[in-house]
């Protein structure tokens, strides 16, 4: 197949699963720059929006795929007058703002290689990322550029918005031309994006994506979310992360869908909504986070609902997707990835959404369950658990090269013929996937293995809490026993009463051996991405009692 060949299979089986998983096949490309030989192709004479955002104040922009394609063309051309080459790395740190997709599409046809960065970077952040990443160019918000001052390193520094002292000026651009030549060809296999993992247990990871491996790969995320010509889809998620460029710029692009963003400040669900109904949002994609907190809120504001509606980052709980079921009429439907590949396993559209469990695996992905002791896969029988991974005899275009500068560690992830996740998830009769935590994260108590996303799961049906997070606490009967950390909804004192009503709910729904038996209210440790970090809450645990902690043994009626 050829790349619109195989967009076009997924498309035209949107929501025939069997038939999409039996017929489709990933296209063999020898060359391949997605910017030019696609985003362009589908962008001349394109006058139909590609990029829309609305900015807090009720301002907003709309650029056209004829004008995002002109203007890429005319950054491309600046950036190499610059002395940016191909196979350069560039450090591109910038908002959700037009500018933001201007340089990465020029970037691409530059052949150069981009490394996002978040704008809630640090110096010291910088510091790994421009070492380890080998930048010599950065692209940054001339809010943000000071925290390049004590960013040592022969790079070039440009500036978008107000003149910076010693910084070149992004505003330069509209000068240059509009006519892009590039210099020679793009090989499928070059690198494109060096991304920085968020870290929940170590130093951030280095991701080695090529020209191929995300932009034509998530032609997989596009059949996850639905998407179709047309389609105005809204991704709430920051740039700087895989989940921007899986949702804000690939996926939808790659179905000729508008890419629509609301800027905010401070999450408001409210105003969320209106601008969704306003601006008539037809597919949206969230993270857990901001679902949460989405329920908090009036969900029948909404006189529209989008028509997709689908969660990624981290598992969602059923009692969310039951909430949006009630008040939308549509199923939020989960999907599971990471930043080393696209999406891999999702419930897709038209198919029957099990409670708990985050579908099957998606065309062109070879997904197999393996024993994390022996290391084989497991029987595919109802109920067999094993690590999550994708078996390289028939290796998925959407997969990383590898972890860039760290052959011992691609080799661990990549061993014995399977990338390995780091997830456990368990199968039942119909392929259906249901995820049990991080190879880290799953714990035994009492020789039980206890998985914190079911128990989190079950807290998170109690209205008094807004997010948990479980974890092993010693004990010396059962070697360990579950603690949840518990951040509290609104309208909730953290206090004994309140302690002793989600410790019996906990009880009352959870199996003996999975009873959660401490509690401690307290903020959750969260990556800058925004995933809690349990490895933190683990490293908190000596087994001595914690400030804000109760047990179950504090409350008679919970004995036994």
């Amino acid at each position: 197949m050829s790349f619109r060949d195989a967009r076009d299979f997924l498309l035209a089986h949107a929501t025939d699963y069997d038939a999409a998983r039996a017929g489709f096949r990933w296209p063999e490309l020898d060359e391949f720059n997605w910017a030019l030989d696609w985003f362009d192709v589908i962008a001349r004479d394109n006058d139909r929006t590609a990029l829309w955002i609305v900015e807090e104040d009720g301002s907003e922009g709309r650029w056209s795929f004829a004008d995002l394609s002109r203007r890429s063309n005319q950054v491309a051309n600046w950036l190499r007058a610059q002395g940016v080459r191909r196979g350069d790395r560039v450090i591109l740190m910038l908002g959700n703002q037009v500018e933001l997709w201007e340089t990465l599409l020029a970037a691409m046809k530059l052949g150069a290689v981009v490394i996002p960065a978040t704008t809630l970077l640090a110096p010291a952040d910088l510091r790994d990322r421009v070492e380890r990443g080998g930048a010599r160019h950065v692209v940054v918000g001339a809010k943000d550029a000071g925290k390049f001052d004590d960013v040592p390193g022969d790079y070039t520094r440009i500036s978008v918005g107000e003149k910076r002292q010693g910084w070149l000026e992004y505003a330069e651009t509209e000068h240059a031309s509009e006519e892009f030549a590039p210099d020679g060809v793009t090989r499928a296999d070059d690198t494109l994006l060096l991304y920085f993992t968020s870290g929940t247990t170590a130093r951030p990871k280095l991701v080695e994506h090529t020209h191929v491996s995300y932009p034509v790969g998530h032609l997989s995320t596009m059949y996850w979310i639905g998407l179709e010509p047309g389609d105005v889809h809204l991704n709430i998620s920051s740039p700087g992360w895989a989940k921007h460029a899986w949702s804000n710029v690939f996926a939808p692009w790659n179905a000729e869908a508008t890419v629509f963003v609301f800027n905010y400040s401070r999450f408001d669900p409210s105003r969320l909504m209106s601008e969704m109904d306003r601006c008539g949002v037809t597919s949206f994609c969230a993270p857990p986070t901001v679902w949460r907190m989405l329920i908090q809120a009036d969900l029948t504001a909404l006189k529209t609902p989008p028509r997709k509606v689908v969660g990624a980052g981290e598992p969602l709980n059923p009692e969310v997707i039951d909430q949006v079921r009630a008040a939308w009429g549509v199923t939020i439907r989960d999907g599971f990835g990471q930043t080393e590949t696209t999406v891999q396993i999702a419930n897709t559209p038209g198919q029957a959404v099990k409670p708990g469990s985050m579908g099957r695996p998606v065309p062109g992905y070879p997904v197999v369950l393996v024993d994390p002791v022996t290391g084989q896969p497991g029987t595919g029988r109802p109920g067999t658990e094993g690590e999550i991974c994708l078996d390289l005899r028939d290796r998925p275009l959407g997969l990383m090269v590898g972890y860039h500068g760290d052959p011992e560690r691609t080799a661990e992830v990549m061993r014995d013929g399977y990338y390995h996740t780091g997830d456990v998830g368990s199968v039942d009769e119909d392929g259906y996937i249901t995820y049990v935590g991080r190879t880290d994260d799953v714990f035994k108590a009492s020789d039980y293995r206890i998985s914190p996303f079911e128990l989190e799961s079950v807290l998170l049906e109690h209205e008094a809490v807004a997010e948990a997070a479980v974890v092993p606490a010693p004990d010396p009967v059962r070697l360990a026993v579950p603690k949840a950390y518990v951040v509290l909804a609104a309208g909730f004192a953290a206090d004994e009463e309140t302690a002793f009503a989600i410790l019996r709910h906990a009880r009352e729904h959870l199996a003996p051996y999975k009873r959660v038996r401490r509690l401690e209210f307290a903020d959750l440790p969260k990556t800058i991405s925004g995933k809690i970090r349990r490895v933190e809450l683990r490293a908190r645990e000596s087994g001595e009692r914690g400030p804000g902690e109760y047990r179950d043994e504090d409350f008679p009626a919970l004995r036994g």
